[in-house]
């Protein structure tokens, strides 16, 4: 599947929750939905907003070049020591800029995880999926995406570089070590 595919889909399901929600209004007043998994009342505004946004990365356009290469990237302040990770080009508590690139260790252990069964819409083409934040050995905490059957905190993760589909840009998750 491709992304305008992924797109294409998103917008079908968007376009009958629309339809759902303006028979509502019209039979109830009122654009309250049932959440399919729990039953709860949703919610949903009538008001529609389309959000694209642009960020700049020029510094740290090495940590997407790395993934490239199959390298998860940190920052380092050359003063402080403190590592960062997400990298960022500023150290806030030396008020220095120009970081060390660092390589992230693969080895970590997990720490805290969630399912994530209810999703905001951008998502919703996902099936439930896990969200974990590992201890890596370097000390670092890392938040991703699990890919696991099962899951535990302390079990050992390895952090490695993957394709997320459908959109097919590269990102990183934990798999069991």
């Amino acid at each position: 599947m491709t992304l305008k595919d992924s797109r294409n889909k998103l917008q079908e399901s968007i376009n009958q929750t629309i339809d759902y929600v303006d028979s509502l209004l019209k039979a109830e007043g009122l654009p309250i939905i049932k959440e399919q998994k729990t039953n709860n009342p949703l919610w949903v505004d009538v008001r529609e907003i389309d959000l694209r946004y642009q960020l700049p990365v020029k510094k740290v356009e090495r940590f997407f070049s790395a993934l490239k290469e199959g390298k998860i990237l940190a920052t380092k302040c050359p003063k402080c020591g403190a590592i960062y990770f997400p990298p960022q080009d500023d150290c806030p508590n030396c008020r220095i800029s120009g970081l060390e690139w660092v390589e992230m260790p693969t080895e970590g252990e997990l720490i805290t995880y969630t399912v994530i069964n209810v999703k905001p819409p951008s998502f919703s083409h996902y099936g439930d999926y896990i969200v974990g934040i590992a201890r890596m050995s370097n000390g670092v905490n890392v938040l991703a995406w699990v890919n696991a059957k099962e899951v535990k905190v302390g079990m050992k993760v390895k952090l490695r570089v993957t394709r997320r589909e459908p959109e097919g840009y590269l990102t990183y998750e934990f798999i069991p070590a």
